[in-house]
C-alpha cells in the first residue's frame, strides 16, 4: 500500500466522514472510545481553535492539497489527520450546530454549501501513514503537544514493533525527544498500573504532561524515583521500592481531587527548578512532606552563603531605588523615618559582624586556615 503522501487524492461525501476516537490529542481531554462525532466536535471546538478554521473555509474554501487522510476501518471512514478541518466544514454544513451551542458562525453560500459536501481525501491506514504524521505532528510544522506526542510514539512502538531509536530516526528527531516523551509516559502509566495514582484524580481539568516528561530530565526528580535511562524501552521505568514516591511526586505535579490538594507546580518555569532542589535536600524535602509550600521548602534548600549574598545585593537595590525618590517621594512623616532609623540600625549590625568576621580571617595563621577548612 502506498504511503499517505504519494496516496492518490479522492472526494469523499462529508456526511460519511467520522472523527478519530483514537487521536492522541483528544486522549488529553477525556475522550473515550464511547464518545459520540459530537462529544468530539464540541472538544475541539472548546480547545483547539476550530473557529479559525471556520473563518478561513468560510472565505477561501477547502484547499484540495490539504487533503484528509482517511482510514477505512468497520466500514467506517475515520479521518486520521485533519480532524480540525473536518470539524469546521461540519459546523459550516450544519447552522443547527452553531445554533445549537450559541457560535458566532457566518452562513456560507449555496456554491459553498455544496463544494463543502465532498471532501478531498487520501485513503490509507495507520501504519502506512506513521511517518508521515509523527514528523508532521512531532518534529514537524504542525506541533502537537508534549502528551499528543507521546500517546502517538507509544501507539506506533506497540502496534507497529518499531523501535524509539527508528521512530526518531525516520521523523527527524535529533533532541531524544522520542525516547523522552516515551519515558515520561511509561511512568505515568506504571504509576497508574501500579495504582500509586491516578490521572483522573488530577486537581486541574487539563493533564499537564510537559511537567512529567521535562521535570524527568532533572537529576533531583530523576534520583528521587530511580528512573532508569531514557535508552531503555522499558515499561516500567521506576523501580518497586520507589513507588511510594513514584505517587508522591505526581500529586506534587497534578495534585488530588480526592484530598482536596492543588500540585505545588503551577508554572514550569521556575517551580520545576525549585521541586528538583527541593528533592535533593533532605531538611526540604521533609518540610515539603509536611505540607510546607514550594516557595518556603526551596528556600530551605538553598545554600546560605547564596541565601545572604542575594539578599545583601536586593537590600541595596531597593535602597538605592528609595535615595532617589528622598528629596520628592519622603513627605516628613515620623513613621518613615523611624523605619529608615531602623533598617540603619541593622544595616550597622550587619557591616559590624560581617567586618569582625573578615578581620578574624586576615590574622589566622595559613595552618589555622587549613584546620578550618577541614572542619568545614
Amino acid at each position: 500500500m502506498s504511503t499517505a503522501a504519494e496516496a492518490k487524492i479522492i472526494f469523499v461525501k462529508t456526511k460519511d466522514l467520522h472523527f478519530d476516537l483514537a487521536n492522541p490529542r483528544l486522549a488529553e481531554y477525556g475522550i473515550s472510545s464511547r464518545a459520540t462525532d459530537d462529544d468530539i466536535l464540541m472538544t475541539l471546538w472548546d480547545t483547539m481553535d476550530v473557529r479559525e478554521l471556520v473563518q478561513s473555509i468560510s472565505a477561501f474554501g477547502f484547499f484540495p492539497h490539504e487533503a484528509l487522510i482517511v482510514a477505512n476501518e468497520k466500514g467506517r471512514y475515520v479521518v486520521i489527520e485533519g480532524n480540525r478541518r473536518l470539524a469546521a466544514v461540519k459546523v459550516l454544513l450544519n447552522e443547527k450546530i452553531a445554533e445549537k451551542n450559541a457560535w458566532d458562525v457566518q452562513k456560507i453560500s449555496a456554491a459553498r454549501q455544496k463544494e463543502l459536501e465532498s471532501l478531498p481525501v487520501i485513503i490509507s491506514d495507520r501504519q502506512n501513514s506513521w511517518q508521515y504524521l509523527g514528523f508532521k505532528h512531532v518534529n514537524g510544522p504542525a506541533k502537537w503537544t508534549s502528551y499528543a506526542k507521546a500517546k502517538y510514539i507509544a501507539e506506533v512502538h506497540r502496534s507497529y514493533g518499531i523501535s524509539l531509536v527508528k521512530i526518531a530516526n525516520q521523523i527527524g528527531d535529533q533532541h531524544r525527544t522520542v525516547q523522552r516523551l516515551y519515558r515520561g509516559l511509561m511512568v505515568l502509566e506504571q504509576a497508574e498500573r501500579e495504582k500509586v495514582y491516578d490521572r483522573d484524580d488530577r486537581f486541574r481539568q487539563r493533564l499537564a504532561f510537559s511537567h512529567l516528561y521535562t521535570g524527568l530530565d532533572y537529576d533531583g526528580i530523576a534520583a528521587f524515583i530511580s528512573l532508569t535511562s531514557e535508552d531503555e524501552e522499558t515499561k516500567s521505568p521506576v523501580p518497586k521500592k520507589k513507588l511510594a514516591e513514584l505517587g508522591e511526586l505526581c500529586v506534587w505535579l497534578y495534585g488530588s481531587k480526592k484530598e482536596n490538594r492543588p500540585p505545588v507546580i503551577e508554572t514550569q518555569n521556575p517551580d520545576l527548578r525549585r521541586l528538583n532542589a527541593v528533592l535533593l535536600n533532605r531538611e526540604a524535602l521533609a518540610a515539603l512532606r509536611a505540607g510546607t509550600e514550594l516557595v518556603k521548602a526551596f528556600e530551605i534548600s538553598r545554600p546560605t552563603d547564596v541565601v545572604f549574598e542575594e539578599a545583601l545585593l536586593s537590600a541595596k537595590r531597593e535602597l538605592t531605588t528609595a535615595r532617589a525618590h528622598l528629596t520628592t517621594g519622603y513627605d516628613r512623616s515620623e513613621a518613615l523615618l523611624r523605619i529608615a532609623g531602623s533598617i540603619a540600625e541593622i544595616a550597622d549590625d550587619i557591616y559590624d559582624e560581617m567586618h569582625r568576621k573578615h578581620e578574624m580571617e586576615g590574622k589566622q595563621s595559613p595552618k589555622e586556615k587549613k584546620i578550618r577548612l577541614t572542619e568545614k
